[in-house]
């Protein structure tokens, strides 16, 4: 491979950009370079014997076999892929629902993830599975090569626990690929030039009959080079089977059709920023704008209800289910048999309703409320056939516990429980609310020992996201309480604008040309804290994850002052050239178009590649990244990196050769590379 990533734009060249070189993914200079600052970095935080310690208590909690063994129900089984110190690649394996409530349940193996890699010699990655409803014996399986969001389908009998001779199989790509029945498939993937959209996702979708070559799929629908990607699907409820098409031409732009038998398309009329889904009679609706219809105004980040068939014939008769508040947001719905379930946020803390369709109204009842400072989660089990439902319990300092209930049977079962992995009555939980540059409020999370000194010396990690209208909510990790909170540091999550913990509001308070409000909602955290004498500046680190490392990216080169150290994870950073790197242009609603040179004027503005000077003030970061990451992809974070070393900055990097855009492939590298980030972060800052 030439060590130009084949979707570098001609007009891009050296003169412009230095290291446009690193941009060869799988190039033999690019990786030299890799090797050669993994083994720098490794050499000086991962070659001792207290990070070589850590780095085994974090793959203890990893490969736990008292980790709580999450299900999900196909016919009369329940399914678990399962990763652990003798299966590093995982074993999907199912049982019974009497069994799988024992406390040590004797599991089947469907199957054996390690043993095909190695039968193979492929490192395979479980992307997951599709089964035909409603007999669940064929599955459509999806396996990745070392992490990538590419990979391959291959058809899996359930009941031979065998992949089927000559069965539907699609080589490797970005696919979409869902079941019509036995005999045929709905399928996008790379079909050949042109076939993807510049976001690198499917473009057509085709119908594809078992037996036949994939070239003589039948086209269904043709979206345009500029969408983001064209699905296709069955819903296959019995009684109420149906066919769509989903158009998204942007992020938060789309189109959903009804395909007829006659192949004519009927789209469902709602706004195109509006998310839509149907279960049995029932059309749910998400305006994430305010909507006026029918005469009456929905606010943005309401759920509304319809009878389908009647919405599809023209009436716009629309049940509120649920309206937000300034304090209130939806976290999500799941429906049993005969009820919907509502997870609502509550100033960031979560409370479960339970809604039952009733003529002329829908009844609401509470299904209980999280522990102070606490997640609670309920779903479905099985639509199709009962009201049963899990329901998980968990918190910062609180391991997570399942229960098992049925809607109007009583109060659900606990039936299994995480473990302990730090002891947790040496710290407590607080929430705070932070001053942003603008006033608004901005709510944190704050987990610390008991009786904390109030010195400003304390070691303190603090942690975002704010994108995509994502949520951080309370949440039990092992890992975090091993290697930071035991330590005797203090852990902070910012709930900053541009996630969704206030619903649509709060994200698009921070998109395109407002993304600057998500940086200045951290820095109040941060200057929050430093006020409160929870810390100060040196013992200060920051964290965060691909939009989340754009945050980093962004801390760093805006308030370098507050930080004494920072690591930015699989992260965007030039953003002059995102959209032609990987996945790039799928995000173009969430930041904006660096092409148009309108809209440059202000991405520029949070583009820490190019806002980098030398002669400033930065503290040391850390840049860590995958090579089979094709979301985000490597190509950020290697010419970021590079670009700060040759300025002179105290600048760290490391490339996982494997991973995918979460950077591990398997459990190992997953616990070395959270290792590398808390033991580079708490080196500066203790």
């Amino acid at each position: 491979m030439n060590d130009l990533h084949a979707s570098t734009p001609p007009a891009a060249t050296a003169s412009d950009d230095p290291y446009l070189w690193l941009e060869g993914i799988d190039g033999a200079r690019p990786l030299d370079w890799v090797r050669q600052h993994n083994a720098v970095t490794v050499g000086k935080y991962a070659d001792t014997p207290a990070f070589k310690r850590l780095d085994a208590r974090l793959l203890e909690v990893l490969d736990s076999d008292a980790r709580i063994p999450f299900v999900s129900k196909l016919g009369d089984h329940y399914y678990n892929f399962w990763r652990d110190q003798a299966h590093p690649k995982g074993l999907w394996r199912r049982a019974t629902l009497a069994e799988y409530r024992k406390a040590e349940p004797e599991w089947e193996t469907v199957l054996d993830l390690d043993a095909l890699a190695a039968a193979e010699k492929e490192n395979w990655v479980w992307h997951g599975a599709q089964c035909l409803r409603p007999d669940y014996r064929r599955c459509l399986l999806s396996l990745s090569r070392g992490g990538a969001d590419a990979d391959v389908v291959r058809e899996f009998d359930l009941i031979d626990k065998a992949f089927v001779k000559d069965g539907f199989a699609l080589p490797e790509a970005k696919t979409q690929v869902a079941w019509i029945d036995h005999d045929h498939l709905y399928v996008g993937t790379d079909f050949g030039p042109g076939s993807m959209t510049e976001s690198s996702y499917p473009r057509i979708a085709k119908v594809w009959t078992r037996g036949t070559p994939l070239a003589a799929a039948k086209t269904v629908y043709e979206g345009k080079p500029d969408d983001m990607a064209i699905s296709a699907w069955r819903d296959q409820t019995p009684g109420f089977e149906r066919d769509f098409v989903h158009r998204a031409l942007a992020f938060y732009d789309s189109e959903t059709y009804l395909l007829g038998q006659d192949g004519k398309l009927a789209r469902i009329d709602v706004p195109n920023d509006a998310e839509t889904g149907v279960e049995r009679e029932w059309l749910l609706i998400e305006p994430r704008s305010d909507w006026t219809v029918g005469g009456r105004t929905y606010k943005s980040g309401s759920l509304l209800a319809a009878n389908f068939d009647a919405y599809m014939a023209g009436e716009r008769a629309l049940t509120v289910l649920f309206e937000p508040t300034t304090t209130t947001a939806l976290d999500g719905y799941s429906w049993t048999r005969h009820h919907l379930i509502l997870n609502v946020m509550d100033n960031v803390v979560n409370r479960i309703e339970v809604l039952t369709p009733q003529p002329g109204a829908w009844q609401r009842e509470p299904l209980g409320g999280a522990p102070a400072l606490s997640s609670i989660e309920a779903g479905g089990i099985d639509a199709d056939e009962s009201d049963d439902y899990f329901l998980t319990v968990s918190g910062f300092l609180q391991p997570a516990t399942l229960y098992y209930g049925a809607l109007g049977k009583g109060e659900p079962e606990a039936i299994k429980h995480s473990p302990s992995f730090f002891d947790a009555s040496r710290f407590e939980v607080s929430q705070h609310f932070a001053t942003s540059k603008d006033g608004t409020r901005v709510p944190y999370f704050e987990i610390a020992p008991k009786g904390l000194k109030l010195d400003g010396a304390n070691p303190t990690l603090q942690y975002g996201y704010g994108g995509f209208e994502i949520s951080l909510q309370p949440s039990y990790s092992g890992s975090m309480g091993r290697a930071w909170l035991e330590r005797g540091g203090v852990y902070v999550i910012a709930n900053i604008r541009g996630g969704g913990e206030y619903g649509p509001r709060w994200h698009q308070a921070a998109l395109k040309a407002k993304r600057l409000r998500a940086y200045e909602d951290f820095a109040a955290v941060s200057q929050d804290l430093i006020a409160r004498k929870i810390t100060s500046p040196g013992h200060l680190a920051a964290m965060g994850g691909s939009n989340g490392g754009l945050l980093m990216g962004n801390m760093l080169t805006h308030y370098p002052q507050l930080y004494g150290a920072l690591v930015s994870q699989v992260a965007l950073l030039d953003m002059k050239r995102y959209t032609h790197l990987s996945a790039g242009a799928s995000w173009i609603a969430e930041y904006g178009d660096p092409d148009k040179p309108a809209e440059w004027d202000w991405i520029k503005t949070f583009s820490p590649y190019q806002n980098v000077e030398p002669g400033k003030h930065y503290p040391p970061v850390l840049f860590t990244t995958s090579t089979r990451d094709d979301r985000v992809g490597p190509v950020h974070a290697r010419k970021m990196a590079a670009k700060m070393m040759a300025q002179g900055f105290d600048a760290s990097f490391y490339e996982n050769i494997e991973g995918g855009h979460g950077a591990a492939a398997d459990n190992r590298q997953a616990a070395f590379m959270s290792a590398l980030a808390y033991t580079y972060l708490w080196e500066h800052v203790k």
